[in-house]
C-alpha cells in the first residue's frame, strides 16, 4: 500500500465507511465494468500466448546454471508436462470452435484459426529451445555430476551384454508389436503414448510391412544401467533399449527404419449437467470417451522419413501443421524419475516448515489445542513455509476426535492418494458426528480420484454432495460446529487459497485464514446451505462469492480507490493471481491507472492486461515470481482510504472462477495480518527481488541480477528466513 493511514477495524465482522457486506451489492452500478469507449480496442493480450510465456519462464529456471542441477532437470519435466496439458485443453478448445463453426473470437478479438497459427509457431519455437536445453546444458551438467544419460552408441561390448540380458528377462515379455496389413487395421493411438514406428522388408517376398510399438508405460522410462565400476549413475531411454533390439520382436524379417512419435489428443471433458439423471454416470463415460479424444499434436523424432510420416498423417487424420519434428528423445516429462535421484547436494536445500506462533502449545511438550488458539484470536498461516499438518490438518483431526464437535463441512477440490483430510472426515462420520462433504468430481484430470474418493465417504457416512448443476466448486472452505462449556455452539472456520492436499501443500505457496468469528461461521453455514441445498443466499458480511458477487464486489472496491484518485486522496491497489483474463477487472484496472492509482499486480501465470503503456496502463506495474514452491495465493488489497481491505481466497480473474464456479474471498482484519500481507507485496515488488517484469510487447524481461551481476534476492528464500525466524514473546513470570 502507499499510505499505511488510520487503519481501522470492526470486531463483529461488518465494514465501515461503504465496507464489502451483503447489502452494498443491492445499489451497485454495474455500467463501471462496461467499456465505454475511452479505452483502446487493442487493450488485451493474448491469454494462449501468455501461457506460453509462462511455460517459457518455467523452460528459464531450467537454463539458469544457478538453479540446483536436479531441479534443472524437474523444471525440464514440468515444461513437457505443462505443455502437454495446454495441448490437450486449450488448444484442443480452440480447434473445436473451429471445426465445429463456431466462430467466437479469443480475447483480443481474433479469429481462433489466427491464434492457432501463432500457437503453433511459438509453441514449436519453445519445444526445441526445450531440447536443446537438454542437450546442450543441463545434460552435460548431468555428466559432470556423474549422471549419465546414454545412447546405444555410448555402451561397450559388456555394457551391451548385460543390457542384453535386461532386455530378454524384463521387457521382451512386456511388448506388443502390432502389424498393419489388410488384416490387421491401424491400432488405436492413445493419448500421450510414445511410439515407435518400424516398417520391415519380408525377404522372402519383398514386401514391406508396417509396424506400430508402443512403448510400455508400466517399465521405467530411463533403465538404469548396471554398475560399471566407475560410480557413475548410468541411464537408457527405453524406447532407445528397445529400438536395438527390434530383430528379435521380427525375427526373420529386415529391419528398414524405425523412429519415436507421440500423439496428443483432446481430453478435455464436457458433460451436459442439466441433462445428466446421475452426474457420476455421466461423467465416468466422459471419461471413457477422453481416451478416444481426436489427435491435436504429433511429435516425431526429427529424422523419420516422409514415407512413414505420409502414412501417421493419413491415418491419424491429422494435418501438416500440427507435426511437430523434435531431436530425440520425445516427452522429456519422463526427466521427472531422473529428478528424484537421491542427491541432496544437486537439489534446492532441505526446508522444514515451521508451526505457526499461535498453534505451537504454550508449555513445551504440551499438547497444541487447536480450537483454543483458534478462539483466542484469528490465525492466518502462510504455506509451506508453516507446516500444513500442525495447522489445518491437526484443525480436522482435532475436530474428528473432540466429543463436542457435532458437525463438520468441508469442501474438496483435489486431494491425495492417501489424505489424512479425507481420513478423518471419515474418522469422524464414524464417530457419529454430523459431516458434510462437497467433492467437486469435475476437478479436471482428477475426476476418476474424486470419484473413487466420494464413494469411499458415502460408504463411511458422510453426507456426500456434488455442488451447483453448472457450477465447479473451487473454493477452500472447512466449518467445525462445537458445543463449548455452558452448551452453546460456537463456529471454528478455515478459509484457504488452496487445495486441501498434504502433498501439494509442500509445495504449492498458500495462505489460509483460522477464525471463531461468529459472522464468518454464519457466513460459511448459508454458503454450505446454498451448496448442499436450495438456499439463495445475499447475505455474506465478511466474503465475496462467486459467481454472484465477487466480480461485482471487486468491481465496486476498484472503483472507490479510482474515485478517491480522482479527489486527490491516497489510492493503491495491490493483487495478486495465478491469472488475470476477465476483461471487466482489467478494464477497471485501467479506469485506476488512468486516474492516478498505483496498481501492483503479481501474476504467476496468464495475464492479459498490457502494462506501463503511457495513457492507459502507465501506473500498472505487473511481475512473476516463480522458483521451488508454485506460487498459488490469490490476493486482493486496497488502500481504501486508509482502512485497508484485504482478501485471500481461492479466485483467479477468469470468466471461468467468476461466472462458472464457486469461488469464495474472505476479509482479513486483524492488523498484524494486514501488516504481513503489506510486507509480502513490499519484498515481492522490490527491486531488490528476482522475478520476470512483465513488458507492454507481452515478453517477460527477467530480472535476476543487479547491474554488478550480483543475484538479487530469491523471495522464497526471503519468506522462508522471515517466518522461521518468528519467535513468541516471552511472557512475564
Amino acid at each position: 500500500m502507499q499510505d499505511e493511514g488510520g487503519r481501522s477495524s470492526v470486531a463483529d465482522g461488518s465494514q465501515v465507511d461503504g465496507g464489502v457486506d451483503g447489502d452494498f451489492m443491492d445499489d451497485y452500478d454495474e455500467t463501471t465494468s462496461v467499456d465505454d469507449g475511452t479505452l483502446p480496442p487493442e487493450r488485451y493480450l493474448d491469454r494462449e500466448l501468455s501461457w506460453l510465456r509462462f511455460n517459457q519462464r518455467v523452460l528459464e529456471l531450467a537454463e539458469d546454471p544457478t538453479t540446483p542441477l536436479l531441479e534443472r532437470v524437474n523444471f525440464l519435466a514440468i515444461f513437457a508436462t505443462n505443455l502437454d496439458e495446454f495441448f490437450m485443453v486449450r488448444v484442443a478448445g480452440l480447434k473445436r470452435r473451429i471445426v465445429t463453426g463456431l466462430a467466437v473470437p479469443t480475447n483480443t478479438g481474433r479469429a481462433p484459426a489466427d491464434v492457432l497459427s501463432d500457437i503453433n509457431a511459438l509453441a514449436l519455437e519453445l519445444q526445441h529451445r526445450h531440447v536443446r536445453c537438454f542437450h546442450e546444458l543441463v545434460k552435460p551438467a548431468l555428466d559432470e555430476a556423474n549422471i549419465h544419460v546414454e545412447s546405444w552408441a555410448d555402451l561397450n561390448d559388456d555394457d551391451r551384454t548385460r543390457v542384453d540380458e535386461i532386455f530378454s528377462t524384463k521387457i521382451f515379455p512386456v511388448l506388443m508389436p502390432l502389424a498393419v496389413d489388410p488384416a490387421h487395421p491401424f491400432p488405436y493411438i492413445s493419448g500421450l503414448s510414445l511410439n515407435l514406428s518400424v516398417r520391415v522388408r519380408n525377404p522372402k517376398t519383398e514386401r514391406v510391412e508396417f509396424a506400430r510399438l508402443k512403448v510400455p508405460t508400466v517399465l521405467p522410462r530411463f533403465v538404469q544401467l548396471p554398475d560399471d565400476g566407475s560410480g557413475r549413475v548410468r541411464f537408457l531411454t527405453l524406447e532407445d533399449l528397445i529400438s536395438n533390439h527390434l530383430d528379435e520382436l521380427f525375427p526373420g524379417m529386415e529391419v528398414l527404419e524405425h523412429h519415436e512419435f507421440r500423439l496428443t489428443r483432446n481430453e478435455d471433458v464436457e458433460i451436459e449437467e442439466d441433462e445428466a439423471e446421475n452426474l457420476i454416470q455421466a461423467l465416468e463415460r466422459e471419461l471413457l470417451r477422453r481416451r478416444f479424444g481426436p489427435p491435436i499434436r504429433l511429435e516425431i523424432t526429427d529424422d523419420m522419413d516422409e514415407v512413414t510420416l505420409g502414412l501417421l498423417v493419413r491415418e491419424l487424420g491429422i494435418t501438416e501443421n500440427e507435426v511437430y519434428r523434435l531431436p530425440a528423445p520425445l516427452d522429456l516429462g519422463g526427466l521427472f524419475q531422473i529428478a528424484k535421484l537421491d542427491r541432496p547436494h544437486l537439489k534446492y536445500p532441505k526446508h522444514v516448515p515451521v508451526t505457526a506462533l499461535q498453534l505451537q502449545p504454550a508449555e513445551p511438550n504440551a499438547k497444541p489445542d487447536v480450537f483454543a488458539a483458534i478462539g483466542a484470536g484469528d490465525i492466518l498461516v502462510h504455506h509451506p513455509y508453516e507446516s500444513f499438518a500442525t495447522s489445518v490438518q491437526a484443525f480436522l483431526e482435532q475436530a474428528a476426535a473432540d466429543p463436542n464437535v457435532l458437525a463438520i463441512k468441508q469442501t474438496l477440490y483435489r486431494t491425495s492418494g492417501d489424505s489424512p483430510i479425507v481420513e478423518a472426515l471419515i474418522d469422524a462420520a464414524e464417530a457419529g458426528k454430523a459431516v458434510l462433504a462437497l467433492v467437486e468430481i469435475k476437478a479436471r484430470f482428477d475426476e476418476q480420484n474424486n470419484i473413487e474418493w466420494a464413494r469411499k465417504l458415502e460408504k463411511a457416512g458422510v453426507h456426500v454432495v456434488y455442488g451447483l448443476v453448472g457450477l465447479k466448486t473451487h473454493c477452500k472452505l472447512a466449518l467445525v460446529v462445537r458445543q463449548e462449556k455452558g452448551g452453546e455452539l460456537k463456529y471454528y472456520s478455515h478459509v484457504g487459497t488452496g487445495n486441501y492436499n498434504p502433498k501439494t501443500s509442500r509445495l504449492y505457496e498458500d495462505l489460509g485464514l483460522f477464525t471463531a468469528d461468529d459472522q464468518v461461521g454464519k457466513d460459511l453455514t448459508r454458503l454450505f446451505n446454498e451448496l448442499s441445498g436450495y438456499a439463495i443466499e445475499k447475505k455474506y458480511k465478511r466474503m465475496l462469492v462467486a459467481p454472484r458477487y465477487l466480480r461485482r464486489g471487486l468491481l465496486k472496491l476498484i472503483d472507490a480507490e479510482t474515485k478517491n484518485a480522482r479527489a486527490g486522496l491516497p489510492a493503491g491497489i495491490r493483487i495478486k493471481v495465478n491469472s488475470l483474463v476477465d476483461e471487466a477487472i482489467i478494464d477497471a484496472l485501467y479506469r485506476a491507472s488512468q486516474a492516478g492509482v498505483s496498481v501492483d499486480i503479481v501474476v504467476r501465470g496468464i495475464c492479459a492486461l498490457v502494462p506501463g503503456q503511457e495513457g492507459l496502463s502507465e501506473n500498472i506495474r505487473v511481475r512473476s515470481v516463480l522458483g521451488r514452491y508454485l506460487e498459488h495465493s490469490r490476493i486482493f488489497a486496497f488502500h481504501h482510504g486508509g482502512d485497508p481491505q484485504i482478501f485471500i481466497g481461492s479466485a483467479d480473474m477468469m470468466h471461468r472462477n467468476l461466472d462458472r464456479r464457486v469461488e469464495a474471498l474472505i476479509r482479513l482484519s486483524d492488523p498484524a495480518h494486514l501488516d504481513q500481507i503489506d510486507q509480502l507485496f513490499d519484498a515481492t515488488m522490490s527491486d531488490r527481488t528476482a522475478s520476470w517484469h512483465l513488458q507492454p510487447t507481452g515478453e517477460w524481461l527477467r530480472r535476476a541480477t543487479r547491474d554488478n551481476g550480483t543475484a538479487l534476492a530469491d523471495l522464497q528464500n526471503t519468506m522462508m528466513g522471515r517466518i522461521g525466524g518468528r519467535r513468541r514473546p516471552q511472557t512475564a513470570r
